[in-house]
């Protein structure tokens, strides 16, 4: 791992160059990623692409993202990270002209390039979080966490609006080429001349290799308790975002126009979140974090009875703010108190968990909705996101996202 010591902690990460060209990496993966979707919702509305192939064009992304990500966990941290970044990156660029020469010819011919693409995506997840510990010292990494998620909530801006914008003169098959492009200088940007992280001697194993990673995390309670309160407010919050809110929006208020300006409020609650926790830090980051992870629950709870759509927008922005106030710190924390060899394996772990119960949280959420009605199941979700991450900071080491000082003593596992 690249030293920090004797750096100057002051200087903004903004003028780091490594640093930059990372950041820029991660923003064209994050836009490549976001664009995909609505590509390809632009040739359903143009008879391109039925509604079931895009269904299944986007299903098999999702699940070569979830295969991919424990896999690069463990070749992130056995091989060189900025390694894992370009394979994945150019992976995914190779793959995306595929999908668009199946476009309105073959949707197996889709779906396995659609795989490829979301496989590129994941493996790029744990090895962009494992280079920010690598390419920038402890005392910026903070910042360079929130500037990080800022490029994430402007892509999921720009990239519908760019999209749209760039549909009145491409076709969808040029689109979907410049995705490729995208993915291309995900893979290319990225510094290169960082080493690789110290191998186990028994390394070879790969199952071996990620139940070193789960016990690692198993060491930091804090981490677990964590992560166990993120997979909740997944599982019944974003659930309800995916499928509530635009039953909610239609039914309720007579209009799509209430389903925007919400998803609006909660990136714009979510960039003013980012920029917040980049310059305050709090003395019990941890708790904040949870604190913030919980006001999710408001986004359920305005759901549950007729209200102004004002009260939907502003718990939407509520919602934004929160997320980011706990994604920083918990980042940061991932990169500090986990063992360096194995941040990969522990972060791919994490977004395995996070990512991988949204999926069964929208599948699960509309038959509850049919078998018990839509109120008791906001009602649930809501109170779901309140009292986890409460849960969660009962956790030892909850109260900083650090381990106690009885565990600090442990000597690192082997």
């Amino acid at each position: 791992m690249i030293a920090s010591t004797g750096s100057d902690t002051s200087r903004s990460v903004l003028r780091d160059r490594r640093f930059v060209r990372l950041w820029c990496g991660t923003t064209a993966s994050g836009l490549a990623t976001w664009a995909l979707p609505f590509v390809l919702g632009l040739a359903v509305l143009d008879r391109g692409l039925t509604a079931a192939g895009l269904g299944i064009v986007l299903a098999a992304r999702t699940a070569g993202f979830l295969l991919a990500v424990p896999i690069s966990g463990v070749l992130a941290d056995r091989y060189s990270r900025r390694a894992v970044v370009w394979w994945a990156g150019l992976a995914a660029a190779l793959a995306t002209p595929f999908i668009a020469l199946g476009l309105g010819r073959s949707i197996p011919l889709m779906a396995v390039a659609a795989a490829v693409v979301g496989a590129g995506q994941g493996a790029c997840r744990p090895a962009f979080q494992a280079l920010t510990a690598e390419v920038v010292d402890a005392g910026r990494r903070r910042r360079a966490n929130a500037a990080m998620t800022l490029a994430v909530r402007v892509t999921t801006l720009v990239a519908p609006a760019g999209t749209a914008l760039l549909a009145a003169v491409l076709d969808t098959w040029w689109l979907l080429i410049g995705t490729g492009l995208l993915w291309l200088a995900a893979a290319v940007l990225p510094p290169r001349g960082l080493p690789a992280p110290a191998r186990t001697a028994d390394g070879g194993r790969f199952l071996a290799e990620f139940g070193e990673g789960v016990r690692e995390a198993r060491r930091h309670p804090w981490f677990l308790a964590g992560l166990g309160a993120l997979a909740a407010v997944v599982f019944t919050g974003y659930s309800v975002t995916g499928v509530a809110l635009p039953l909610v929006s239609r039914d309720h208020y007579g209009a799509e126009a209430v389903l925007a300006a919400a998803l609006t409020a909660y990136t714009l609650g979510a960039l003013a979140g980012a920029l917040l926790v980049a310059r305050w830090q709090p003395r019990a980051q941890g708790w904040t974090a949870l604190a913030g992870l919980s006001l999710y629950g408001f986004a359920p709870l305005s759901l549950l009875l007729p209200t102004h759509p004002a009260a939907v927008f502003a718990a939407y922005a509520l919602a934004g703010l929160g997320i980011e106030l706990f994604n920083v710190p918990w980042f940061t924390a991932t990169q500090r108190e986990v063992e360096p060899r194995l941040l990969a394996r522990v972060s791919s772990l994490d977004f395995l968990v996070s990512y991988g119960l949204a999926p069964l949280g929208l599948a699960f959420l509309a038959p509850a909705v049919d078998a018990f009605g839509r109120q008791p199941v906001l009602a649930g979700c809501a109170l779901v996101c309140f009292l986890a991450p409460a849960a969660a900071a009962l956790a030892p080491g909850s109260h900083g996202f650090s381990r106690s000082e009885r565990s600090r003593r442990r000597p690192p596992a082997t």
